[in-house]
């Protein structure tokens, strides 16, 4: 469990902002890729909720150069696997299950597990994890709320995700226990339908600079 929490930080270090991709056509996939690699965004979380999900984590591993795909909205041991054989190098929840949590045992990839409450950090270290995803962030009380947690559950790190933008990231990025933030505005949907593929490596430049 060493290893893997070492690797996800490895990961998760990359860059201030992990972004969060809606893919509905699979051949945007590896030019939207390219363009968040090329204004430093490497780690990316594709996310399972469209048909072609898994042909674009494929795609990105397979075509990418200097990509970290990885799969979001993970719910399940099927979904899990899935994304393992697809090129994943790391695995998103919203939360976890036993089913999860055991199937992430049994993988060599390493699991962001969702958490929002002090009782679900608390049985998520039971579990061995350290490294954890702050869901929904904005909705689950904000970087105030976040802020409260660090001592109490000291040793514990954040990826903070849902409502964060680039007005707020700062409050987030700013606090002890966060390592980074993920967020969808890197990839807004009408620049992917567009092609705009320089407007969004201008985007993931400008995500990059809120790094503490």
């Amino acid at each position: 469990m060493r290893d893997k929490t070492a690797g996800l930080l490895e990961i998760l270090k990359l860059q201030p902002v992990v972004p969060v991709l809606v893919i509905d056509q699979v051949e945007h996939a590896v030019p939207l890729a390219r363009a968040l690699v090329k204004g430093g965004l490497k780690a990316i979380e594709i996310t399972l909720r469209t048909p072609v999900a898994l042909d674009a984590i494929r795609a990105v591993a397979n075509e990418v150069e200097g990509a970290v795909p990885g799969a979001g909205t993970v719910l399940n041991k099927q979904d899990y696997n899935k994304a393992e054989d697809a090129g994943s190098q790391f695995i998103v929840s919203p939360g976890a299950t036993l089913e999860l949590l055991e199937a992430a045992r049994k993988s060599k990839v390493p699991m962001l597990p969702g958490a929002a409450t002090p009782s679900e950090v608390m049985s998520l270290r039971e579990e061995g994890y350290d490294v954890m995803k702050f869901f929904p962030a904005e909705q689950a009380g904000g970087a105030s709320y976040l802020k409260s947690l660090s001592s109490p559950l000291a040793g514990t790190l954040f990826c903070p995700t849902g409502g964060v933008s680039p007005e707020n990231a700062k409050d987030y990025l700013s606090l002890p226990n966060v390592v980074c933030v993920g967020g969808s505005w890197v990839a807004p949907k009408d620049l992917v339908a567009a092609g705009d593929w320089d407007g969004i490596t201008r985007l993931a430049e400008e995500a990059c600079k809120l790094a503490r």
